[in-house]
């Protein structure tokens, strides 16, 4: 198995993503192949590890040549038509190609969801391809799915996007119906705006027909009560949830430990609670969860968050075995296609019906 790793891409990119991928190769079994300037690559190598060539730090590292990148201000399908050398193009050309098993990066989400698009290819039946985020749930994990790609959606997208949930997260993760909410303002049908209140319609049709388990609306304050698997919206609403989550996590996380060192006996006292105090931290922290799958697309694509540190994309790229081995996209291609052969969602009747909007 080959991890495809552009090494350009975020806004810590090469060093975290370097270090990332040198921390996660002793445990996982898969080659990592880092995508980039290979001068810059090896001269980082060099100041890290004070090796010649990364091959010296494992046989399952390597260095593919790239001489362009992607930058966060450039315009997705102008980056991806124009910047053929750069390292996320020529990531998807070698995924594409068979020369890889999937691609990581860290880079701008459109030129991502752009070039996974039109050079990986969407699954046959799904009108727009989404990031399905892992976070950290209340004895449980939560899967929020759009948590950015498409900050316009219809109301066919977000059913799509539930239908692709919980495929997701019974055959990967093993939940056998999985709960899926819509994110809302309010639990009652009639609440939101245009798009939630004709998606809560949709949802509560066609979810038996399409097994999905829909279990209404979701306000944001129970999304981590553990009553819910998947939450669905759209990539707007959900990156700025997203984010806000983050937000919160390393506000309790940094309020948490200037509270625990204010003197000396709040020191001295949470040296019996440290190890409680350490599983709720890792239990809270979102870099464990790695980053985002591209959900709709032929092979597995995987966005690793923009601020990604060497933790993150170390759990990222062992992430992402775990994705190739459990045939996440095979299975995800192989399920929606017999549902929706099944079933007139897709008909131009409902497609119609759903483009007015």
């Amino acid at each position: 198995m080959k991890i495809l790793l552009d090494a350009m891409g975020g806004d810590n990119a090469p060093d975290a993503n370097i270090k990332g991928a040198v921390k996660a190769i002793n445990q996982i079994e898969a080659e990592i192949v880092l995508i980039g300037n290979k001068d810059i690559i090896n001269s980082k190598i060099k100041e890290f590890y004070g090796k010649d060539n990364i091959s010296e730090i494992s046989d399952r590292l390597s260095i593919k040549h790239s001489t362009e990148t992607i930058e966060m201000e450039d315009i997705p399908t102008q980056a991806i038509k124009h910047k053929k050398d750069s390292s996320m193009v020529v990531g998807f050309n070698m995924l594409k190609n068979g020369e890889g098993d999937v691609f990581i990066s860290a880079g701008n989400s459109g030129a991502l969801l752009t070039g996974a698009t039109l050079l990986i290819g969407r699954i046959k039946g799904i009108d727009r391809p989404a990031l399905a985020g892992i976070l950290p749930a209340y004895k449980s994990r939560l899967l929020l799915i759009d948590s950015g790609s498409n900050t316009n959606c219809k109301p066919i997208n977000l059913l799509q996007f539930a239908q692709m949930a919980t495929i997701y997260l019974n055959s990967t993760f093993g939940t056998p119906r999985p709960k899926i909410g819509l994110l809302n303002i309010g639990t009652e049908e009639t609440k939101g705006n245009e798009l939630t209140k004709e998606s809560y319609k949709l949802l509560k049709e066609k979810s038996e027909q399409l097994n999905i388990n829909f279990i209404g609306n979701i306000e944001g304050r129970d999304a981590f009560s553990g009553a819910v698997d998947a939450i669905v919206t759209d990539g707007f609403t959900g990156n700025v949830f997203l984010k806000a989550v983050e937000g919160i996590g390393k506000f309790v996380k940094t309020s948490l430990s200037e509270s625990l060192k204010k003197n000396i006996l709040s020191t001295i006292a949470t040296i019996p609670a440290m190890p409680g105090i350490k599983r709720f931290a890792k239990t809270v922290d979102y870099k464990e969860y790695g980053g985002a799958l591209f959900l709709g697309v032929k092979k597995p694509v995987v966005k690793a968050h923009g601020s990604s540190d060497e933790k993150l994309f170390e759990f990222t790229i062992k992430q992402a075995e775990k994705f190739v081995m459990n045939k996440t996209v095979e299975n995800m291609m192989e399920k929606f296609e017999k549902i929706n052969s099944k079933s007139d969602i897709n008909s131009n009747e409902t497609l119609n019906a759903e483009n007015k909007l």
